[in-house]
């Protein structure tokens, strides 16, 4: 089945590119920044360990590691992440279609894999949507299932699809930088 990315022109899809990618990087520096009071002994990855908390007694535990100011720092890289799930999504699908294109045009395997792992971006960004609707439910209501559950299992899949999707961009350009290498040998 064809990505909707694969009726844009070249020109279309280099500049969306572009555009998400940059964006990516933009909100992944604010993000950071943001989730710096969010690292504690008990959250020591901030707020990833949020998100992999898994239970309620452990999601609990980090929010209770929280003082109010870095609870409002969650909640504001939580909204903030909605956007960035835009750009890294919209930028990886891209990447994985540019994939399959160059892994066509130099007759090298796994051209298949390039829309489904599109497609697998945009699923990545609805599980994150969810995890986040997850966690924000948790800061405003209090810690009670499903949501921890439901945050961890979703992030689990979403950084699965997304390790994916950047492994494949990342064959790609593997594949672009040897063919191109062997071509300025033929000269």
């Amino acid at each position: 089945m064809s990505h909707p990315f694969e009726n844009l022109t070249p020109n279309q899809r280099k500049s969306l590119f572009l555009i998400s990618f940059t964006a990516s990087l933009f909100l992944i520096v604010v993000l950071s920044l943001i989730g710096r009071p969010l690292i504690t002994e008990v959250a020591i990855y901030g707020i990833v360990s949020f998100e992999f908390s898994g239970d309620a007694e452990s999601a609990a535990a980090i929010i209770d590691s929280w003082d109010q100011a870095a609870r409002l720092s969650a909640a504001l890289s939580l909204g903030l992440d909605y956007m960035f799930i835009l750009a890294y999504s919209t930028a990886i699908s891209l990447a994985c279609l540019w994939t399959a294109d160059v892994t066509r045009d130099y007759g090298w395997p796994l051209t298949h894999l390039g829309s489904v792992l599109a497609w697998g971006q945009w699923a990545a960004g609805i599980l994150d949507a969810i995890e986040n609707l997850g966690l924000i439910l948790i800061l405003i209501y209090g810690v009670g299932k499903p949501w921890p559950e439901l945050a961890s299992f979703t992030a689990l899949i979403k950084f699965i699809l997304v390790f994916c999707g950047l492994s494949y961009a990342f064959y790609g350009l593997v594949v672009s930088l040897i063919v191109r290498m062997s071509e300025m040998k033929e000269r």
